[in-house]
């Protein structure tokens, strides 16, 4: 059950209103961004804030580059539809006022991340994004900024010369499949790299900053076997690559019951990664199943775009399968 709207704040500076979430467990909290058509173009962002187990020891935060999302995951609840690019001050104004509203002091937390991985592709809005990455790194200069992208088919040049200027910048590709077969199934975005290509960004990535990439893959039922970590291995070399095995979040609350078998899949993928040599760590987040705490799980957005049709356009996943649904067995190869 979604727990309910504990505050809403309607006076900042570059939000209409803010929505704090709260879930039943105490170590999450969801926040909701809207910004309607009399402050300018209207658009949704979700950001949610982790603390491990309290905001001193590390605080995470997972805050939105766009409002929707073009590339269409099918694991995603923002991949249906796209808003539009959220500004540079939009961007920092989430992680800012997260901190903010809970009496966060960053110089007191001893581990800060900042990821640009709850909502949108962070590298389809580079001119936003490049400018809030070192705004917050103005601000909190000890706070690791990681980048989650779906790797578009861009020139990453760029990115590594800010990697370089702001020592902070961590950088993780979402691989998510083992094949390119599997991997168009569940991101259909078509300007994006080739598993191959991915590796030899992150490679070229690693000998610009020095710092170990990562990769994201989602397990699920069809690409959890020791043949799908023996292409892995040969794509994303251990030792230049860490491995972040992911959680499936649940893009529809009436079926995150499910979460628990998702987390026994990766719970045991892990340990094949493990063997192969990988430094690897579980993505796990806290708050699934009452408020979508997860990557992708963006229930309240999916509310905002059915109560605002005229503000978002489809997406190229708009009307594909979701990832629950049984893909043919040539995808899952």
């Amino acid at each position: 059950m979604v727990a309910p709207v504990v505050n809403v704040r309607t006076d900042n500076a570059f939000w209409a209103q803010i929505q704090e979430i709260n879930s039943s467990d105490q170590n999450v909290k969801k926040f909701v961004f809207t910004n309607d058509g009399e402050r300018g173009r209207a658009a949704v962002a979700e950001s949610v804030l982790y603390k491990y187990p309290t905001y001193n020891d590390r605080t995470v935060i997972c805050c939105s580059t766009q409002s929707g999302c073009p590339v269409g995951c099918r694991f995603c609840g923002a991949g249906d539809y796209f808003v539009r690019n959220l500004t540079t001050d939009e961007i920092v104004a989430q992680p800012a006022y997260l901190l903010e509203s809970q009496g966060i002091n960053a110089a007191d937390v001893d581990r800060m991340q900042i990821m640009f991985m709850s909502m949108g592709e962070p590298l389809l809005n580079p001119q936003h994004l490049y400018p809030a990455i070192r705004e917050l790194h103005r601000r909190y200069p000890r706070a690791a900024l990681l980048i989650s992208t779906s790797a578009p088919r861009i020139d990453y040049e760029p990115l590594r010369q800010l990697s370089r200027e702001v020592p902070t910048v961590g950088l993780q590709f979402s691989a998510h499949e083992s094949t390119d077969e599997a991997r168009d199934a569940l991101v259909p975005f078509k300007l994006k790299l080739t598993l191959a290509e991915m590796a030899r960004e992150g490679e070229q990535w690693f000998e610009a900053t020095g710092r170990q990439p990562f990769f994201n893959y989602c397990v699920h039922g069809g690409n959890n076997t020791a043949e799908d970590v023996e292409r892995l291995a040969r794509l994303f070399t251990p030792g230049i690559w860490q491995a972040t095995i992911s959680v499936i979040c649940e893009r529809d609350e009436s079926i995150a019951a499910a979460n628990e078998r998702q987390r026994s899949l990766a719970a045991d993928f892990m340990q094949l990664m493990l063997a192969a040599g990988y430094s690897t760590r579980m993505f796990d987040p806290a708050g699934q199943d009452d408020i979508g705490g997860g990557c992708g799980q963006l229930w309240y957005v999916q509310d905002w775009m059915r109560r605002h049709p005229e503000a978002s356009r489809p997406s190229i996943g708009n009307g594909l399968p979701s990832v629950h649904t049984p893909l043919p067995l040539t995808a899952l190869s």
